[in-house]
């Protein structure tokens, strides 16, 4: 299986690279036809159904979706197309877009914590968050998230897509970018940069299609000083600025004691 990425020469991923670097306001990338059109489409096709008994749901105001990081879920295009993102070269491509000699070690998170499978349905919601800084297991830094939409019927008319905002004061403050999720486009941006991303705009698809996507994330070692937040840190959409219930669950959402207890709540 071969990425866009997986046609480069390392000169041209350095080039690609700054494109990556100058970006705001994070550091990201969007890249469509990711994948070859006929391997996407038949990854696609194996995308599982939403109504399948093995997901696992959040259902709360922050976060309405469904997703599975269950390797043996996988069907054998989707296990290979991870098998690929998560290997020791695949990864070397990734750490020429951070900095020009690469030096920036990853380590691709093959257990996929938070990653997988994603899809969300008419509905379904996703407010502006900060990933996870710690991982949780291995005590990384969470450093790059990938994300391959992967539904080839769906249209941006129908919504769901990807806001990412500036920062101001540890809060999101302006959308400054929206990516439509075109089948088959991948993004790819640094989530340590206060990279406020979430869906920004309500879905609303015919036929009970749904928003899918794939994702996979790349591990650093921690700089001194980095946040040990090991649990998602959400903030309220506009209507739900100055609910104080909304701000009572974005705190224990992100408490390694109570997050369990607030994944099925409509407090």
């Amino acid at each position: 299986m071969r990425t866009y990425l997986d046609k480069l020469k390392d000169d041209e991923l350095l080039i690609l690279g700054k494109e990556f670097r100058t970006k705001k306001p994070f550091n990201h990338l969007i890249i469509d036809n990711f994948l070859e059109h006929d391997i996407a489409l038949e990854i696609a096709k194996e995308f599982p159904k939403f109504d399948e008994e093995f997901w696992y749901s959040y259902e709360n105001p922050l976060e309405i979706k469904k997703a599975s990081n269950d390797w043996n879920q996988f069907k054998p295009l989707t296990y290979q197309y991870f098998k690929h993102i998560l290997s020791d070269e695949f990864s070397k491509k990734i750490s020429l877009l951070l900095s020009e000699d690469g030096s920036i070690e990853l380590t691709p998170d093959i257990g996929l914590h938070g990653g997988g499978f994603h899809t969300h349905k008419s509905g379904g919601r996703l407010n502006p968050h900060l990933d996870y800084s710690i991982h949780p297991k291995l005590l990384l830094q969470r450093k790059i998230n990938i994300i391959l939409y992967i539904n080839p019927l769906w249209k941006p008319q129908y919504g769901g897509s990807l806001g990412l905002w500036s920062d101001i004061s540890g809060q999101p403050y302006q959308l400054e970018e929206k990516v439509d999720c075109i089948f088959n486009r991948a993004l790819i941006f640094d989530t340590t940069q206060n990279s406020w991303h979430g869906i920004c705009e309500d879905i609303n698809a015919e036929f009970d299609l749904t928003r899918n996507s794939l994702a996979a994330y790349y591990l650093t070692t921690p700089p001194v000083g980095t946040d040990e937040r090991m649990k998602v840190k959400y903030a309220p959409r506009e209507d739900q600025k100055g609910d104080e219930n909304i701000e009572k669950l974005i705190n224990k959402r992100q408490s390694m004691d109570e997050f369990k207890n607030v994944y099925r709540t409509n407090n």
